[in-house]
């Protein structure tokens, strides 16, 4: 009976490690943290998105004398993309606008980094709006795509 127990567990565990590794999609950049949110911005701006904020954390942490790694995030969307979202299941609305850290590992690399649309349609349980879902997919793919180039 343990055994069946701790084998359980086991499956279980890892499933929800799976799902936590697909959870956030990474996309390594060539250039510093500053450089890609920089490019990130100008591309998302030119893309008709809005920026609606960027939090720099490292200085944050460094206002309160504590050390960070460059990480910074950048808060963007569009309401005709996220509103149809919110119309399928209004509780997505706790993870829009659209957000893309950029950070820098321990080994110095820089990233990007972003929740997978298809996690929030599980998270939240939308159904049929995969359309606009493949959409954010798509748009969040080349915008970080091309911010790492």
């Amino acid at each position: 009976m343990v055994k069946t127990i701790t084998v359980g567990l086991m499956v279980a565990l890892a499933s929800f490690s799976s799902l936590a590794e697909e959870s956030v999609v990474r996309v390594a950049s060539q250039h510093s943290v500053q450089d890609t949110a920089n490019k990130f911005v100008v591309i998302a701006q030119d893309k008709g998105l809005n920026v609606f904020a960027r939090v720099n954390h490292q200085q944050n942490a460094a206002k309160v004398d504590m050390a960070l790694r460059p990480t910074e995030v950048i808060v963007f969307g569009n309401p005709r993309v996220g509103t149809p979202l919110m119309q399928c299941a209004q509780e997505v609305a706790i993870d829009l606008p659209q957000k893309v850290l950029v950070y820098e590992d321990a080994e110095g690399k820089t990233w990007l980094a972003y929740n997978n649309p298809m996690y929030l349609k599980e998270r939240h349980n939308i159904q049929g709006c995969d359309e606009v879902l493949n959409k954010v997919s798509g748009v969040l793919s080349k915008l970080t795509g091309a911010a790492a180039k």
